[in-house]
């Protein structure tokens, strides 16, 4: 894998662990970032240095989530099953979505494939392999509306 990729897969679960917390603790968007900034992004677990995320891109991300989250959460709303909500997800699965809507919107940069398959990488590190298909087929329905 290439160094950028892997930097964009870090910033990418970077940015999900960021807005989880922004989601829990109510952070402000400025202080969120200085700390991922200063405390989390490169930083070493159990001996293992983290890849070093982009941190350009985490921090597009995290702030085109915060400033585009009614418009996202409608159009994550309107994918889920009848009787689901935002609310009634782990709240994780819900930034996992967050993000990986806002790369299909806003990052035309980033091939279709790239976001989607990158956002069930992400879901993989925290749950299991039917999550992981849940967040394939609520990003594909996404797609393919918005791209």
């Amino acid at each position: 894998m290439n160094t950028r990729s892997t930097a964009r897969s870090a910033a990418r679960l970077a940015a999900v662990q960021a807005l989880y917390q922004r989601h829990m603790e109510k952070t402000a968007l400025a202080k969120l970032l200085d700390e991922f900034h200063q405390h989390r992004l490169g930083e070493v677990i159990d001996e293992e240095p983290l890849a070093d995320a982009e941190v350009d891109f985490f921090d597009d991300v995290v702030s085109g989530v915060v400033a585009r989250e009614e418009e996202i959460d409608a159009l994550v709303s309107a994918k889920l099953a009848e009787g689901w909500t935002l609310a009634r997800l782990d709240k994780t699965m819900v930034q996992i979505l967050r993000s990986g809507t806002y790369e299909l919107l806003a990052r035309a940069d980033v091939p279709t494939g790239a976001a989607i398959s990158e956002y069930v990488d992400v879901a993989h590190a925290f749950f299991d392999a039917r999550e992981a298909k849940f967040v394939n087929g609520v990003l594909d329905a996404i797609a393919k509306e918005v791209r």
